[in-house]
């Protein structure tokens, strides 16, 4: 089954090594195939990637558009170590990137990532607000993480 994609008047996005970019009308395209497939809003740069959380998804996302993790993966283990030693509760969002990544699924490991991102806005927002109700070990208080 193909991918469908709808492009917004001069939205871009990555197909394999490719940057493509289109046109001055809405677009829509199927896409078969195994190459990896990112939209706009899911890319990061090295500009972008402005906080822990975003540069572990950086790294993921290097992983998934080079179709492995072998090169990447110093680089990612040293900065999971980073925000593991500062933010201990991300762990089991961490966990669930680290077995993605160990079984070859590096778009799921992406979502994982960006899980990550979001938790750590949670943990932003709450010392940016004073508030005392941090979770201890578990991101979302403990609520079910998304799948």
């Amino acid at each position: 089954m193909a991918l469908k994609i709808e492009l917004k008047p001069g939205e871009k996005f990555i197909l394999g090594s490719s940057v493509i970019t289109n046109g001055d009308h809405r677009t829509r395209l199927f896409i078969s195939g195994e190459a990896p497939i990112l939209r706009e809003k899911d890319i990061l740069t090295k500009e972008t990637a402005d906080t822990p959380a975003k540069r572990i998804y950086l790294i993921v996302q290097l992983m998934y558009l080079d179709g492995e993790a072998g090169p990447h993966q110093k680089i990612y283990f040293d900065l999971v170590k980073d925000v593991l030693n500062a933010a201990p509760s991300t762990f089991q969002i961490i966990d669930r990137i680290n077995n993605k990544i160990l079984t070859g699924a590096l778009y799921h490991a992406l979502k994982e990532a960006r899980a990550l991102i979001d938790y750590e806005q949670e943990l932003i927002g709450h010392v940016q607000s004073g508030s005392s109700g941090l979770p201890e070990n578990e991101p979302n208080g403990g609520k079910s993480p998304r799948s």
